[in-house]
């Protein structure tokens, strides 16, 4: 679990960051939520799914997450390394067109997508997987 000063510096880095956020994707955006610091151990995966603005979840939150981040700590390795890990890849799918968009993690890359935008996490298969996920609202 993150102190909570980590906690209050990704927040504040979100909030700087989320003008320019919001000029990429031309939308204004306003708030957002707290970081989740996430950790994938070998086995740990999150299938395909969407995380608002699809009216497919009736969540309080989920009307109100228009930009997912996530924000790598460690990189993705094809082989076994020191403070990487393998597998675990973002994976975006389009499945209408056919189309897959698979990123391998590179530490401190912040991703930045639609939250209607169909995405994965692979099976890790070797060390861990950390990242910071957060939405804009």
């Amino acid at each position: 679990m993150p102190s909570i000063e980590t906690v209050e510096y990704v927040t504040r880095r979100l909030i700087d960051n989320r003008q320019k956020v919001g000029e990429h994707f031309r939308i204004s955006l306003s708030g957002c939520e707290e970081p989740q610091f996430l950790r994938y151990r070998v086995g740990d995966f999150f299938v395909a799914h969407q995380d608002g603005n699809t009216g497919l979840v009736l969540l309080d939150t989920d009307q109100s997450r228009r930009i997912s981040n996530s924000v790598f700590l460690n990189r993705e390795s094809e082989a076994p390394e020191t403070d990487c890990y393998c597998g675990g890849s973002l994976v975006f799918s389009d499945w209408r067109a056919g189309r897959e968009l698979r990123l391998n993690g590179e530490t401190g890359t912040l991703v930045a997508f639609r939250s209607e935008t169909t995405h994965e996490v692979t099976p890790v298969t070797h060390g861990e997987r950390y990242t910071i996920v957060s939405w804009y609202g």
